[in-house]
């Protein structure tokens, strides 16, 4: 029996990696749907894979470091070594990419009745292939750096997810590997001329002209490849560059490690099996970390292309909620009662119009906000600028190290600062996650806030398409709580106390475990249910079970990852495990403890993981106003029924219409192992 088996129950629990491929599952099964509009069911195909692709740079990448650093350290949730839960995760992908090609061809065929068409060049006639054969030689060719590889030509550097044609080369008795990458400028498909829908895919077009291009060699095999390389860089574990005057230009360096990381997967269209061989032994890969694939290996062109609008969703706008008045300051608004945002059915606008009446407000002496995400042309960011011109003091937490999006914020810290804004880049070893923003107003009696708590990012592009909840209030106790987490950031003192805002990494995680014996001590009364995008803390898993055996009703909305097995007699038999995949990311973190009058509501930036509880500053607030808590009730039985929801309460915020341009999500209940 392994350590962790001894020390932990196993029964009830399942590795993280392999419940995130189920999860990469279920966004596939979408493709499956014939109530999906068949353009759409293409896109989650394109989802699924471009979600694969950030697994193996990101969860794949940390287990090969595990397995170097720490061989056998055991998970806790499954017992497995680094290199058992590689082996597990080779052996689950290999058919989800079968599946996944199957899927693939079917929507292409079903497709083609709309004239939506991949066509292989070798097909091309007439004008269209006079036009693609053009564009190659004008704007393709020139660009093209055909490489052999041999002892004067060294294996070149292949970037992380680009496209490459590579070739086995034969000259009389010698063997050797040709590569020719596919140009960064040249768009991923070419339409033929005069339509949207067909069109000739561009390292199609450059593997068809491969010998062409080793003309004075004899292709025998050929595929389009593409590597993934390692991309878990722990910018808290690099030493400091003492040259880089701040943590911003330190990051600046460290992410020009990123693209020459280790290989961790290699992706081959098509079988070559020698040239295959080839591959893995220049790369230093093994066998089991080559995928073979029908499917194109980037799906990202699908939403390039155009079709008839049967082929896709009802176009959705956000609406401006009715219960607030477009043509009343949101300051007075949020002064009289909460604001509940709900997006994507809600936009965003409201919280936007509070940041521009704030800018220019004389009366409103400073804003201070956490930044994790932003969109491409930020409004945010626009009125933030704005403000600190107006001579408002305004305060930012850029974090940094938000995962491939480190270079953007970079970026945005740069000009925030060049406009006036203070910034700050949260603490050393403990990543920024929360979602807060604190607008500060001398009023002739004192000072009075408004205080933003989110589920998700102050970004314009995802509110469109997450569901996340933005609640605006003018507790004076929250915007305390608020004044003095900004505070405690701006001295880098996370151990501070808070009356009513839970806070990681210190304080959050005891007070939901401390809610959580709440409800056992109820026993058959109590009841909790959380909505959260993932489950895989121990110590929370753990609780939970001791929860249900205690006869707590427990039911889990858990989007993705949940290590948590239900239904396992005597252990999680009174615990449910509800997965909803649907046309809007589900994104928001609700926990609800008890029922009634009494129901204690939370909404917040933090999953049930260990990395939001203790490596990460996260904050949860209250919903305390009744109509809100209403609301929430409601809105959590809606998702556990899976049925169409409608208004709940006077003025409150109406849940998603049973109209086609929302269709309810997919609900999936997980079923014990």
């Amino acid at each position: 029996m392994s350590q962790t088996a001894q020390r932990y129950d196993l029964s009830y629990t399942q590795n993280r990696e392999l419940s995130w491929l189920k999860f990469n599952q279920r966004v596939l099964e979408e493709a499956t749907d014939p109530t999906v509009p068949l353009m759409e069911r293409l896109r989650f195909v394109s989802i699924f894979t471009s979600n694969l692709d950030e697994f193996f740079m990101v969860r794949v990448g940390s287990l090969f470091d595990l397995s170097v650093m720490t061989p056998h350290a055991e998970d806790n949730k499954s017992g497995k070594t680094p290199a058992e839960q590689l082996n597990m995760i080779y052996e689950a992908v290999r058919p989800l990419i079968r599946l996944r090609d199957a899927i693939f061809a079917k929507v292409m065929s079903e497709l083609s009745l709309y004239d939506v068409r991949d066509i292989p060049y070798e097909e091309l006639q007439g004008q269209d292939k006079t036009h693609i054969q053009a564009y190659y030689q004008q704007k393709i060719r020139p660009l093209l750096a055909p490489q052999i590889i041999d002892r004067n030509h060294p294996f070149p550097h292949l970037k992380n997810k680009a496209l490459h044609a590579a070739a086995l080369l034969r000259d009389r008795d010698r063997t050797f590997l040709g590569i020719v990458s596919v140009p960064d400028s040249v768009p991923p498909i070419l339409f033929l001329p005069g339509s949207k829908t067909r069109f000739v895919r561009t390292e199609s077009v450059l593997l068809a002209h491969l010998r062409k291009i080793f003309k004075i060699y004899t292709v025998e095999e050929q595929s389009v490849i593409a590597v993934t390389r390692n991309a878990d860089i722990s910018y808290d574990e690099e030493k400091f560059d003492e040259d880089a005057p701040d943590f911003r230009e330190h990051m600046v360096k460290l992410l020009r490690k990123r693209d020459h990381l280790a290989p961790v997967r290699l992706e081959m269209q098509g079988e070559a099996h020698h040239l295959k061989e080839l591959l893995q032994q220049m790369l230093h890969l093994r066998e089991e970390q080559t995928f073979l694939s029908s499917c194109p290996l980037s799906l990202g062109y699908a939403y390039d292309l155009g079709g008839v609008p049967e082929l896709y969703n009802p176009p959705h706008k956000p609406e401006y909620p009715a219960y607030l008045n477009p043509d009343v300051p949101m300051w007075d608004q949020v002064r009289q009662r909460d604001v509940l945002l709900f997006y994507p059915y809600q936009s965003m606008q409201p919280f936007l119009d509070l940041l521009k009446e704030s800018a220019a407000d004389p009366k409103v002496v400073s804003i201070q906000i956490t930044i994790y995400r932003l969109a491409r042309n930020s409004a945010v960011v626009k009125h933030l600028c704005a403000a600190a011109e107006n001579g408002k003091n305004v305060t930012v937490l850029v974090e940094l190290r938000a995962r491939f999006d480190e270079k953007n914020n970079i970026e945005w810290a740069r000009a925030l600062e060049e406009a006036g804004c203070r910034i700050l880049y949260g603490a050393d070893k403990y990543k920024c996650h929360s979602k807060l923003c604190l607008i500060t107003r001398q009023e002739k009696n004192g000072l009075s806030y408004v205080t933003h708590v989110g589920t998700g990012n102050f970004n314009e592009k995802t509110a469109a398409l997450y569901t996340d909840f933005s609640l605006l209030t003018a507790d004076p106790v929250i915007g305390a709580d608020a004044v003095a987490f900004f505070q405690n950031m701006l001295i880098g003192d996370l151990h501070g106390t808070y009356s009513k805002l839970l806070v990681a990494p210190f304080s959050m995680k005891d007070q939901l475990l401390r809610l959580i014996d709440g409800e056992i001590a109820r026993g058959g009364r109590g009841h909790i249910v959380m909505k959260v995008n993932s489950v895989t803390e121990r110590e929370f898993i753990d609780k939970l079970a001791q929860a249900s055996q205690a006869g707590v009703r427990i039911d889990l909305i858990v989007r993705g990852i949940c290590c948590l097995v239900p239904g396992i007699p005597g252990k999680t038999d009174n615990i449910t495990v509800t997965s909803i995949v649907g046309r809007f990311l589900e994104h928001s973190r609700v926990y609800a403890f008890g029922d009634g009058d009494l129901r204690q509501i939370y909404i917040s930036s933090a999953d049930l993981m260990t990395r939001n509880q203790v490596r990460r500053v996260e904050i949860a607030a209250p919903v305390e106003s009744p109509e809100l808590k209403q609301w929430f009730s409601h809105f959590l039985d809606v998702l556990l029924a899976d049925k169409p929801a409608g208004p709940r309460g006077d003025g409150a915020p109406q849940a998603p219409a049973p109209a086609a341009a929302l269709r309810p999500p997919r609900k999936e209940v997980l079923t014990p192992k």
